[in-house]
Protein backbone atom coordinates (compact mmCIF):
# COMPACT_ATOMS: atom_id res chain seq x y z
CA UNK A 1 0.00 0.00 0.00
CA UNK A 2 1.47 3.30 -0.87
CA UNK A 3 1.47 6.13 1.35
CA UNK A 4 -0.10 9.67 1.03
CA UNK A 5 3.48 11.20 0.29
CA UNK A 6 3.86 8.92 -2.52
CA UNK A 7 0.20 8.99 -3.73
CA UNK A 8 0.94 12.82 -4.11
CA UNK A 9 4.18 11.97 -5.93
CA UNK A 10 2.93 9.50 -8.45
CA UNK A 11 -0.29 11.86 -9.27
CA UNK A 12 2.34 14.94 -9.58
CA UNK A 13 4.48 12.64 -11.72
CA UNK A 14 1.95 12.09 -14.41
CA UNK A 15 0.66 15.58 -14.72
CA UNK A 16 4.62 16.67 -14.98
CA UNK A 17 4.76 13.91 -17.90
CA UNK A 18 1.80 15.58 -19.98
CA UNK A 19 2.01 19.39 -19.37
CA UNK A 20 5.28 20.06 -17.74
CA UNK A 21 6.56 21.42 -14.31
CA UNK A 22 5.85 25.42 -15.18
CA UNK A 23 2.52 24.07 -16.69
CA UNK A 24 0.64 21.80 -13.83
CA UNK A 25 -0.59 23.49 -10.77
CA UNK A 26 -0.41 22.43 -6.98
CA UNK A 27 -4.41 22.77 -7.13
CA UNK A 28 -4.69 19.85 -10.16
CA UNK A 29 -2.30 17.86 -8.34
CA UNK A 30 -4.30 17.77 -4.99
CA UNK A 31 -7.33 16.74 -7.36
CA UNK A 32 -5.11 14.11 -8.90
CA UNK A 33 -4.16 12.93 -6.07
CA UNK A 34 -7.64 12.99 -3.93
CA UNK A 35 -5.98 15.65 -1.04
CA UNK A 36 -6.68 18.71 0.38
CA UNK A 37 -4.18 21.31 -1.34
CA UNK A 38 -2.72 21.74 1.85
CA UNK A 39 -1.14 18.31 2.15
CA UNK A 40 1.49 19.15 -1.09
CA UNK A 41 2.61 21.99 1.60
CA UNK A 42 2.64 19.45 4.54
CA UNK A 43 4.86 16.85 2.80
CA UNK A 44 7.08 19.21 0.48
CA UNK A 45 7.03 22.65 0.94
CA UNK A 46 6.15 24.03 -2.83
CA UNK A 47 5.70 22.64 -6.17
CA UNK A 48 9.32 22.54 -6.38
CA UNK A 49 10.47 20.75 -3.34
CA UNK A 50 7.96 18.18 -4.98
CA UNK A 51 9.22 17.83 -8.17
CA UNK A 52 12.60 17.73 -6.37
CA UNK A 53 11.62 14.94 -4.70
CA UNK A 54 10.22 12.80 -7.30
CA UNK A 55 13.22 12.65 -8.96
CA UNK A 56 14.66 11.89 -5.88
CA UNK A 57 12.47 9.24 -4.90
CA UNK A 58 12.45 7.50 -8.73
CA UNK A 59 16.27 7.80 -9.54
CA UNK A 60 17.17 6.15 -6.00
CA UNK A 61 14.97 3.48 -7.08
CA UNK A 62 17.44 2.79 -10.24
CA UNK A 63 20.83 3.16 -8.49
CA UNK A 64 19.27 0.59 -6.04
CA UNK A 65 18.34 -2.07 -8.18
CA UNK A 66 21.83 -1.66 -10.08
CA UNK A 67 23.90 -1.78 -6.72
CA UNK A 68 22.42 -4.88 -5.41
CA UNK A 69 22.80 -6.46 -9.44
CA UNK A 70 26.46 -5.98 -8.67
CA UNK A 71 27.05 -7.14 -5.36
CA UNK A 72 25.55 -10.54 -5.84
CA UNK A 73 28.07 -13.51 -5.98
CA UNK A 74 25.80 -16.19 -7.81
CA UNK A 75 26.09 -15.10 -11.19
CA UNK A 76 28.96 -14.01 -13.68
CA UNK A 77 29.53 -10.59 -14.86
CA UNK A 78 27.45 -10.91 -18.18
CA UNK A 79 24.79 -12.14 -16.70
CA UNK A 80 24.71 -8.99 -13.90
CA UNK A 81 24.88 -6.99 -17.14
CA UNK A 82 22.08 -9.14 -18.66
CA UNK A 83 20.14 -8.18 -15.36
CA UNK A 84 20.54 -4.91 -15.34
CA UNK A 85 19.50 -4.26 -19.51
CA UNK A 86 16.01 -6.61 -18.49
CA UNK A 87 15.59 -4.22 -15.28
CA UNK A 88 16.40 -0.84 -16.98
CA UNK A 89 14.18 -1.84 -19.76
CA UNK A 90 11.12 -2.71 -17.29
CA UNK A 91 11.42 0.57 -15.55
CA UNK A 92 11.39 2.86 -18.57
CA UNK A 93 8.28 0.66 -19.88
CA UNK A 94 6.72 0.85 -16.23
CA UNK A 95 7.59 4.17 -15.26
CA UNK A 96 7.54 5.73 -18.90
CA UNK A 97 5.78 9.22 -17.61
CA UNK A 98 9.11 9.72 -14.90
CA UNK A 99 11.49 9.01 -18.01
CA UNK A 100 9.27 11.63 -20.39
CA UNK A 101 10.14 13.95 -17.55
CA UNK A 102 13.84 13.31 -17.26
CA UNK A 103 14.28 13.43 -20.77
CA UNK A 104 12.67 16.95 -20.81
CA UNK A 105 14.88 17.81 -17.95
CA UNK A 106 18.47 17.13 -19.53
CA UNK A 107 17.26 19.42 -22.35
CA UNK A 108 16.44 22.16 -20.66
CA UNK A 109 16.52 22.45 -16.69
CA UNK A 110 17.32 25.40 -14.61
CA UNK A 111 16.72 23.79 -11.47
CA UNK A 112 20.37 22.64 -10.25
CA UNK A 113 19.23 20.33 -8.11
CA UNK A 114 17.70 17.62 -10.09
CA UNK A 115 20.76 19.05 -12.58
CA UNK A 116 23.12 17.45 -9.92
CA UNK A 117 20.63 14.63 -8.88
CA UNK A 118 20.72 13.36 -13.04
CA UNK A 119 24.32 13.78 -13.23
CA UNK A 120 25.12 11.58 -10.04
CA UNK A 121 22.91 8.71 -11.62
CA UNK A 122 24.55 8.32 -14.79
CA UNK A 123 28.03 8.96 -12.66
CA UNK A 124 26.61 5.85 -11.02
CA UNK A 125 25.86 3.99 -13.30
CA UNK A 126 29.12 4.21 -15.19
CA UNK A 127 30.66 3.15 -11.92
CA UNK A 128 28.88 0.37 -11.93
CA UNK A 129 29.52 -0.61 -15.99
CA UNK A 130 33.33 0.38 -14.91
CA UNK A 131 33.30 -2.49 -12.26
CA UNK A 132 31.73 -5.20 -13.72
CA UNK A 133 33.58 -4.43 -17.15
CA UNK A 134 36.99 -4.59 -15.34
CA UNK A 135 36.59 -7.88 -13.19
CA UNK A 136 34.52 -9.66 -16.23
CA UNK A 137 37.61 -8.63 -18.23
CA UNK A 138 39.93 -10.01 -15.25
CA UNK A 139 37.91 -13.46 -15.42
CA UNK A 140 38.07 -14.12 -18.41
CA UNK A 141 34.35 -13.24 -19.26
CA UNK A 142 35.09 -10.59 -21.71
CA UNK A 143 37.21 -10.42 -24.30
CA UNK A 144 36.93 -7.03 -25.51
CA UNK A 145 36.96 -3.53 -23.73
CA UNK A 146 35.36 -1.04 -25.24
CA UNK A 147 34.72 2.82 -24.04
CA UNK A 148 32.88 3.11 -20.93
CA UNK A 149 31.09 5.95 -21.87
CA UNK A 150 29.89 4.50 -25.40
CA UNK A 151 28.91 1.32 -23.54
CA UNK A 152 26.56 3.34 -21.01
CA UNK A 153 25.64 5.62 -23.96
CA UNK A 154 25.10 2.06 -26.06
CA UNK A 155 22.58 0.87 -22.99
CA UNK A 156 20.50 4.03 -21.93
CA UNK A 157 20.69 6.05 -25.05
CA UNK A 158 19.10 2.66 -27.29
CA UNK A 159 16.45 2.12 -24.69
CA UNK A 160 15.48 5.78 -24.44
CA UNK A 161 15.45 6.39 -28.57
CA UNK A 162 13.44 3.37 -29.21
CA UNK A 163 10.80 4.02 -26.40
CA UNK A 164 10.29 7.43 -27.24
CA UNK A 165 9.60 5.60 -30.95
CA UNK A 166 7.51 3.42 -30.23
CA UNK A 167 4.26 4.66 -31.64
CA UNK A 168 5.94 5.53 -34.54
CA UNK A 169 7.52 2.18 -34.77
CA UNK A 170 4.15 0.30 -34.54
CA UNK A 171 2.40 3.06 -37.46
CA UNK A 172 5.54 1.92 -39.48
CA UNK A 173 4.99 -1.75 -39.28
CA UNK A 174 1.30 -1.55 -39.66
CA UNK A 175 0.70 -3.48 -36.53
CA UNK A 176 -2.91 -3.54 -35.33
CA UNK A 177 -2.59 -5.55 -32.18
CA UNK A 178 -3.71 -3.91 -29.01
CA UNK A 179 -1.02 -1.76 -27.48
CA UNK A 180 -0.66 -4.15 -24.77
CA UNK A 181 0.22 -7.13 -26.44
CA UNK A 182 2.41 -4.59 -28.90
CA UNK A 183 4.46 -3.59 -25.86
CA UNK A 184 5.30 -6.98 -24.70
CA UNK A 185 6.69 -7.95 -28.12
CA UNK A 186 8.37 -4.39 -28.52
CA UNK A 187 10.29 -4.26 -25.15
CA UNK A 188 11.32 -8.23 -25.34
CA UNK A 189 12.68 -7.43 -28.94
CA UNK A 190 13.83 -4.12 -27.63
CA UNK A 191 16.43 -6.28 -24.75
CA UNK A 192 17.29 -8.87 -27.52
CA UNK A 193 18.89 -6.56 -29.54
CA UNK A 194 20.87 -4.78 -27.04
CA UNK A 195 21.79 -7.97 -25.41
CA UNK A 196 23.30 -8.90 -28.92
CA UNK A 197 25.12 -5.34 -29.41
CA UNK A 198 26.80 -6.11 -25.62
CA UNK A 199 27.57 -9.91 -26.90
CA UNK A 200 29.73 -8.36 -29.93
CA UNK A 201 31.09 -5.36 -27.67
CA UNK A 202 31.76 -6.96 -24.92
CA UNK A 203 33.39 -10.42 -27.17
CA UNK A 204 31.51 -12.69 -24.51
CA UNK A 205 31.40 -16.10 -26.45
CA UNK A 206 28.71 -18.37 -24.14
CA UNK A 207 29.62 -21.74 -22.73
CA UNK A 208 33.32 -20.70 -22.66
Amino acid sequence: MISKEENILFAAEKLFAEKGFEGTSTREISKAANVNISMISYYFGSKEKLYEKLVEYRTNEGQFFAKDILERTDINEWEKMMIIVDKFSSRIREHKCFYRIMQREQLYSENLKIVKYLKNTKLIFLNIYSKILEKGISNGIFKKNPPLYLLHSTISGTLFYASNSKEMYKEFLKNEEPDEVFNQHYYKELTQHIKHILKDLLGYEENK
